[in-house]
This record gives structure tokens, C-alpha cells and sequence, in this order.
């Protein structure tokens, strides 16, 4: 008997009745930022039959936690990208629903193979549909965002909306904590959406017209030194351990690692003033950047990160 058939008898014997949806057969697809969505299904009495995941390189997202529960459990995992013939074989294992949490590729028409597939999406649909709009969301200055579950159609994000959690956003906000809002946000709406989901699925409402975000431009992360220290710090924010870029006396290099703060000065905008232990102070439009940690990518590559 696997770990997760032992985990379920023993919540079996705890509980005199089962709803409907406890012995739901599914799939999922998995990012570690998403693996709550399967301890959620897990605890509901679902039957794990496969996880997909993707090759990482761990700057936005990771799968080792993933893989490691997979494993622990007994769970095949599959990172090459699903194909019909994936989705028929789920089929003849009686796979009845598809969770989406986090997936680079496309996932072919499943409805001739299984009677449900949503995704949970971080974005209050049907704003913002697209990849990862979290730098986005920071950069146009939000003051509210979500995650959202839906039914999943050929065109992305569009499918109809099962259920959503909404939240505020702080006015500094940053790319690491609106993640973990993100975070605490999809586990309420995992529990809602998983705990009742026929009558999610069955009541799903059909989303109104929205709008689509295209991954974030290279030119978006480079930040403009002679611009002001706001729009500077919103960027850093955005951006966060994805990195912006910069570029002084013709070199571009990685920002890793910025402070600034407002006074009145004479120099130019931009203006590279001094630099002190691989730490460069400049000048912006109104008042000063340090940027503290940085690194030139390139062969023989340079770098003002702290070895600690």
C-alpha cells in the first residue's frame, strides 16, 4: 500500500461520511508555490494519479518540494509536456478531473479524456490573463489583486470562473509579498473550490471581457538611473529576485541589490557620483540610488555581491 492510501483509510476511519467529490481520481500539474492545491486534495480523500511538472531553473519557480512528495508517496511525475496520449491513458485509469498550478506548456483538448480540468490562476480574472502578471501588478501600482480557478480553455485564462479570493495590495508592495499572499490566497480558494466541487464546476460562471498581459519585456526590467527614485524603487519591487538591469559608463550589469532615498542635488540625472568597496552611489532625478550588489553576466563575470 502507498504512503497516500495509507494517509487516506486512516481518514476514512475518522469520518462516518464521505462527500460526493472524496474519492475524486485526478492529475495535476505542479509548481512548489502550487503544491498546496495537492496536500488540499490529498486531505479531502482525492486519489492522486499523476503529477506534471517542468524542467526549472528555480528563478521564478522550483519543483524539488514537488518531486520529493511525489516520491514520499508514490506518485508517478512526468516532465515532459502532456500529449493525448497522456490524457487517454488518465482516462483508462479513471481520472476523472485535471488540477492546472502552474504549468510552462499548453494542455491539449482534454474534454474527449475527462469530465473536468480548471486552473488556479494569480490574477483576478478576467483581469490579467497571461503569464505571471505578478511583476505587472506591482508596476501598474494595483490596489487589489486574486487568484482565480477556472475551467480551462484552448485560449488561456479564459475558461469560466469557478471561484476567486481577492486582496488588498500594499502601496510597497514587492514581488516576494505578493507571492505569499498569493500563496495564503490560493489555499483558501483550493479548500473552497475542492471541498464542494461538482457544484463548483456545475455553477462556474462564464467570464466577462478582459484583458491579457504579455510576459514582461527585457525593456521593462532595465532601469532608467536619470528617472525618478520612485518609479526606480517600484521597478526593484516589481522585479524582485527576477532582477532588474542597469547600465553606467556603457556597461550594463544585474541590480541584485538596491536603497535609495530623495535630496536636492546638483548633478545630472544618471551620473555614476562614487563608487566605494564595489558599491556605486548614483545620482537620479531627484535624489540618489545605491546599488549594493550587482553583477556583470559575462564570461570572466565581475560582481559587487558580498561572498555572505
Amino acid at each position: 500500500m502507498k504512503e497516500w492510501q495509507r494517509c487516506l483509510l486512516s481518514w476514512y476511519t475518522c469520518h462516518s461520511y464521505l462527500p460526493p467529490d472524496a474519492t475524486m481520481r485526478f492529475a495535476i500539474t505542479l509548481t512548489d508555490r502550487f503544491k498546496v492545491l495537492l496536500d488540499i486534495a490529498l486531505q479531502a480523500g482525492w486519489q492522486p494519479l499523476k503529477i506534471f511538472t517542468s524542467p526549472l531553473d528555480g528563478k521564478i519557480h522550483d519543483n524539488r518540494q514537488v518531486i520529493e512528495q511525489a516520491a514520499r508517496l508514490g506518485i508517478p511525475v512526468q516532465l515532459s509536456p502532456i500529449t493525448e496520449a497522456d490524457l487517454a491513458a488518465l482516462a483508462t485509469q479513471g481520472c476523472e478531473t485535471l488540477l492546472l498550478g502552474s504549468y510552462d506548456w499548453r494542455v491539449p483538448n482534454w474534454r474527449p479524456h475527462l469530465a473536468h480540468a480548471v486552473n488556479f490562476h494569480p490574477s483576478p480574472l478576467p483581469e490579467a490573463r497571461g503569464p505571471f502578471p505578478l511583476v505587472r501588478a506591482i508596476l501598474e501600482q494595483r490596489a487589489e489583486w486574486g487568484v482565480s480557478c477556472h475551467v480551462v480553455e484552448q485560449d488561456f485564462d479564459s475558461g469560466a470562473l469557478l471561484d476567486q479570493q481577492r486582496f488588498a495590495m500594499a502601496a510597497d508592495e514587492t514581488l516576494n509579498t505578493l507571492e505569499w499572499k498569493c500563496q495564503l490566497a490560493l489555499e483558501q480558494l483550493g479548500r473552497r473550490v475542492i471541498a464542494d466541487f461538482t457544484n463548483a464546476w456545475q455553477q462556474a460562471k462564464p467570464q466577462e471581457q478582459g484583458s491579457y498581459w504579455p510576459r514582461w519585456s527585457e525593456a521593462e526590467r532595465m532601469l532608467d538611473l536619470s528617472g525618478p527614485l520612485a518609479s526606480i524603487q517600484r521597478q526593484l519591487r516589481a522585479f524582485g529576485d527576477i532582477n532588474c538591469q542597469a547600465e553606467a559608463n556603457g556597461v550594463g550589469f544585474v541590480v541584485h541589490r538596491a536603497q535609495g532615498w530623495l535630496e536636492t542635488h546638483s548633478f545630472k540625472p544618471g551620473t555614476l557620483v562614487r563608487s566605494v568597496d564595489l558599491s556605486m552611489l548614483f545620482a537620479v532625478a531627484d535624489g540618489f540610488l545605491v546599488i549594493s550588489e550587482w553583477s556583470v553576466q559575462a564570461p570572466g563575470m565581475v560582481s559587487g555581491r558580498r561572498p555572505f
